[in-house]
């Protein structure tokens, strides 16, 4: 068996653990050090350090302070590792802790957060999820169950010091464009709440102030949150400092394309086997700015779906350029009114959407002024048949069963 590397105890603070971050610095020392070749372990938190539990209420969704996240382990440093270089990384498996068997979707509040559908949904909301091997059901969302696509949400190599300015001048510069924005444009530096590994003294406090948030995903990878990057896929990190610096973290069960509800997947703590590997040069060879990958041999099989469209004009009929964040909007909500009318409530409809292994496509971005994206709904998910006929929709859901909802 590979040996673990970095482990983690659920009933600790990660910011007692200083083999886990939640800031990217080039100064943040490695965790552990491996060679190219090397199999190990590293075991992970759920993405907010297990502040969310496994109860009915949407509180603790509504009240965490989102500065803290996410919580990474890592560095790994790499030995022979260059900048410029190509990190090949096999994900070669990926599971939950055996004492948290569980995992949590949630929309954050607007004044908190928000989501991608914050306007309509803008009070915190959770749903738990029940792992049973690689399958998962909610009590708070009826009628469906599905095999799990696990995959770690965030994963990427440490910037170097110019990288990391370009991040803050950018997203910083962003920011002053609308100050007062809810939910904000971006998310600056925040040295209070930063943990940076084993970092300590002034150089810490200097690199805390300076660290990058975790929350976009950036030229290294980062939060991509990609549903397909899973058990048996491979993926070619630009290497920006000596040894690399690979951290992952944020480790999901199952996602739908988009990860439309901002802790939009069914989040869980974990572990995750990877092997890592060289290509001297490669980002050159390759002409390699953003990571690439190859998806996992091992997916869900869905083969029937009910595919929604939406088109580039918002909910108040603006008309919108060849805007696919508005076209794919769209055809979430028009899924989620398609599922209101089996008895879900829109909040349960959102959740299948944002947990279960749906697709969104981007259709067409040349028709003027008009694009098209869609969302792909696997119909096998369901307990009862959701496909339209003449007889129409039967109200298979009862109400009173619903996700926790918080009071602002």
């Amino acid at each position: 068996m590979p040996e673990t590397l970095i482990s983690v105890d659920l009933r600790q603070s990660p910011y007692e653990n200083e083999q886990v971050h939640n800031r990217w610095h080039p100064d943040i020392p490695m965790a552990v050090w491996v060679k190219p070749g090397d199999e190990f372990i590293l075991e992970t938190y759920d993405w907010t350090g297990g502040y969310i539990k496994n109860d009915d209420s949407a509180d603790d969704v509504r009240d965490i302070d989102l500065s803290t996240v996410h919580f990474l382990s890592g560095p790994v440093g790499v030995k022979d590792a260059e900048p410029g270089d190509l990190l090949v990384v096999d994900l070669l498996d990926i599971g939950a802790k055996s004492d948290s068997l569980w995992g949590f979707n949630g929309f954050f509040s607007k004044k908190n957060g928000g989501g991608f559908l914050t306007e309509h949904f803008p009070k915190a909301q959770k749903s738990i999820w029940d792992f049973h091997g690689m399958f998962t059901s909610s009590r708070h969302v009826p009628g469906v169950s599905y095999a799990g696509l696990i995959h770690p949400g965030l994963i990427g190599c440490l910037p170097d010091k110019k990288m990391l300015d370009i991040w803050n001048e950018r997203e910083v510069g962003f920011i002053a464009t609308k100050p007062d924005r809810v939910p904000p444009l971006a998310n600056p530096p925040f040295a209070k709440t930063a943990h940076m590994g084993k970092l300590k003294g002034e150089s810490r406090d200097k690199a805390a102030a300076e660290g990058a948030r975790t929350v976009p995903p950036r030229e290294h990878g980062g939060n991509c949150d990609i549903k397909d990057l899973s058990r048996g896929s491979k993926i070619f990190f630009p290497v920006y400092v000596d040894g690399a610096g690979l951290s992952v973290g944020d480790l999901h069960f199952s996602q739908g394309d988009g990860e439309i509800t901002f802790c939009g997947a069914i989040e869980m703590a974990g572990w995750v086997h990877l092997r890592v590997n060289l290509i001297k040069g490669g980002m050159a060879k390759y002409g390699i700015q953003n990571p690439i990958f190859k998806p996992s041999p091992i997916t869900p099989t869905y083969k029937d779906y009910l595919i929604f469209e939406g088109i580039s004009v918002d909910e108040q009929g603006q008309q919108h350029y060849l805007d696919v964040h508005v076209a794919y909007r769209q055809a979430c909500l028009n899924a989620i009114e398609y599922l209101k009318k089996f008895g879900y409530s829109g909040a349960q409809a959102y959740s299948i959407l944002g947990t279960a292994p749906v697709q969104g496509h981007i259709s067409g971005v040349v028709d003027i002024p008009n694009a098209c994206a869609t969302l792909w709904l696997p119909t096998e998910i369901f307990e009862f048949d959701i496909n339209p006929s003449a007889a129409g929709p039967v109200k298979h859901i009862a109400g009173g069963v619903d996700l926790p909802l918080s009071e602002d």
